[in-house]
């Protein structure tokens, strides 16, 4: 396909799917307690998501049923809601993508429920700093692999590990583009950033080993040791100076 770079009225198309993606995360934010199951969850995004006049890109992509991931403690992404019931010291992280004529915006969170552990906390905090970590060379010039050497380099600095196989995404038209975006260091440069270039960069990141497993459903991605994981990503656009977090 190659890298598709956005004009302005596709950019404003998809500040608006952005937009819509991250207020849903603040609707979710509200409702993540302890007793509430990850169905209730869904419901609540997917009604969000139809009133705002949009679509959520995940319900029916490539067969997945729901219309976000919600992904708790061990489970790294892709776990799929039903009537699992949220306990405290539970994590969960919550993918949401929005579909907005056409064009799409990508934005994952990880929530503690109730009163969370000290490492987990931390763990947490490592996801969403390793994303800022990354913004810092998602700049016109840069090369891709500065995004990703700053990423890892900084979560194993934090003693966590880096998911290597599932990585960030162009996204666009749609919801997977080029490039890949991997989240640790690369031996080849990648592509030269350009403005106009949309990426969504998603750190996963466990507290024990990176390997992982697929449960069953063929969809829900585990860690294989149990231990926790969390899950941080943003919707950017490149441009010629600071790049822009449309997902905030």
């Amino acid at each position: 396909m190659g890298i598709i770079i956005k004009n302005d009225s596709q950019i404003a198309l998809m500040r608006t799917a952005c937009q819509i993606c991250a207020r849903t995360h603040e609707v979710l934010e509200k409702h993540v307690k302890p007793g509430i199951t990850t169905e209730e969850l869904n419901y609540i995004a997917e009604e969000y998501i139809k009133g705002q006049g949009a679509k959520p890109s995940f319900l029916g992509y490539r067969g997945f049923p729901k219309a976000i991931c919600t992904s708790v403690n061990e489970q790294v992404i892709h776990g799929i809601p039903g009537l699992r019931r949220l306990k405290s010291g539970d994590i969960i992280s919550i993918d949401v993508g929005v579909c907005y004529k056409r064009f799409h915006g990508d934005a994952a969170r990880t929530y503690p429920v109730g009163e969370i552990s000290s490492q987990h906390k931390q763990l947490i905090a490592a996801s969403k700093q390793s994303f800022f970590e990354g913004l810092r060379f998602a700049k016109s010039g840069c090369h891709l692999h500065e995004i990703s050497a700053a990423i890892g380099d900084y979560v194993e600095k934090q003693g966590f590990s880096v998911v290597q196989e599932w990585c960030g995404h162009g996204i666009g038209r749609q919801l997977h583009e080029d490039p890949s975006v991997p989240h640790y260091r690369q031996e080849k440069r990648g592509p030269r950033l350009q403005k106009g270039m949309t990426l969504a960069v998603e750190p996963m990141i466990n507290l024990g080993s990176n390997e992982l497993d697929v449960l069953d459903d063929t969809w829900t991605v585990v860690t294989c040791d149990g231990e926790y994981s969390a899950h941080y990503e943003n919707t950017l656009l490149v441009t010629d100076s600071e790049p822009e977090v449309l997902t905030l």
